[in-house]
């Protein structure tokens, strides 16, 4: 009785707390994707209208966290993850308005660790929720504390919490560049660096026996020691165009750290040693990621190289050097999560594709479109369920073998 009243605390095995899945490295660990579908394509278990936004959705404890936007409010709402009804919803009020007429949502994913969500808006202001009630612990305006400036997109890095401690790519002036909060008060723990805010999430690493807090910021690669926010190591990769953006996550592989970004700025890939860091390789023409992350399986990468608006392709290159062992033209945009020696790709059209992860060729095994486009948040893998969502509408399907 007591192990299934802790159940909750504690988390399934196979759930999607965070971006990017529980790794922060796009992996599904399950093990029970079918290798197959239906003709009509994999099982609808329910759909929900919501509101707008470019957050991903993130499961945890058979309740989904949903980050979205109604009128004039962002939205931290709790729904059932088996069935799409409310559980709870917590709402604040939100100014936001892109200059580009983009989406007006948030775009940061929820992130869930020990019965806490946390949420950061569009606006910059960072939440901390309870995950039982939906009840504020507490809230940070870090735009206005650290005197960040507005952006292109607005605020989009998601939290990374580690121990007792949140990680941001605040982007502030004064030092105030990355920033060190106390996860359960909110408290300032430290702050470092100057450099302003990406679209890129950090994540933790161990190199040497010792962890450290990746970032990839506007200007480049950041290390920095968790406990003092002390910078380990730093190099400067961005494109020399002002109006560029970094967008996709650190993929830590091993004592490596390949970057990844388009505008003519390309991939790299480091290894870290005892002496800092070294460039292994570096091309802009190998895969450049616009704002997708890609997946790494077996010595390999996978993922969407170029521009989104340009129209990208789809690729696999070898991580040691970079290069390209095939390519998919006119695949589009779209993001690309890895479920043991499978791909699941959803295209920005709103196709979900399952192809095989080797570098021989492209193979797919099973393709549907499982809902209208435009689909630019990245989808939740969770307990054998796809979660993922359009401009207007959140969907369920089922990939369970």
């Amino acid at each position: 009785m007591a192990a299934l009243l802790c159940l909750p605390l504690l988390g399934l095995a196979t759930d999607w707390p965070q971006l990017l899945g529980p790794g922060r490295d796009g992996v599904y660990e399950g093990g029970d994707i079918a290798d197959s579908w239906p003709a009509a394509g994999p099982p609808l278990v329910w759909n929900k209208k919501i509101g707008a936004g470019f957050s991903n959705p993130v499961v945890a404890n058979q309740r989904l966290i949903l980050f979205h936007r109604l009128g004039d409010e962002e939205v931290v709402e709790a729904l059932d993850a088996l069935s799409g009804e409310s559980v709870w919803s917590y709402k604040y009020p939100t100014g936001y308005r892109d200059d580009f007429g983009f989406d007006p949502g948030p775009r940061a994913s929820p992130v869930v660790v020990g019965g806490q969500v946390y949420t950061f808006g569009a606006e910059g202001t960072l939440h901390c929720l309870e995950f039982a009630t939906g009840k504020k612990i507490w809230s940070v305006d870090t735009h206005k504390q650290f005197g960040v400036r507005k952006g292109f997109f607005g605020a989009a890095s998601t939290p990374l919490v580690e121990g007792s401690r949140l990680f941001l790519n605040v982007g502030g002036s004064d030092g105030s560049g990355l920033v060190a909060f106390d996860k359960d008060t909110g408290r300032v723990l430290w702050k470092a660096a100057n450099d302003e805010a990406s679209y890129s999430s950090p994540v933790s690493a161990t190199f040497d026996g010792k962890t450290h807090i990746v970032f990839f910021t506007r200007r480049g690669l950041m290390a920095v020691e968790p406990e003092s926010g002390k910078v380990v190591f730093e190099q400067q990769w961005r494109s020399r165009s002002q109006a560029s953006v970094n967008a996709a996550v650190p993929l830590v592989i091993g004592d490596q750290i390949f970057l990844s970004a388009s505008y003519n700025t390309g991939a790299v890939l480091y290894r870290v040693g005892e002496k800092g860091v070294t460039r292994v390789w570096s091309s802009d023409d190998a895969l450049s990621n616009h704002y997708a992350t890609s997946v790494h399986f077996e010595g390999h990468l996978y993922g969407f190289h170029g521009r989104q608006e340009y129209g990208q392709t789809f690729r696999c290159i070898d991580l040691k050097s970079g290069a390209v062992r095939w390519e998919e033209q006119g695949f589009a945009a779209g993001t690309v999560t890895r479920a043991g020696n499978r791909l699941l790709i959803l295209r920005e059209n709103g196709e979900l594709v399952l192809a095989e992860a080797s570098p021989a060729r492209f193979r797919a095994l099973a393709r549907a479109k499982i809902m209208p486009g435009v689909v630019r948040a990245y989808p939740a893998v969770a307990n054998g369920l796809l979660y993922a969502r359009n401009e207007s509408t959140l969907f369920c399907v089922r990939l369970k073998k």
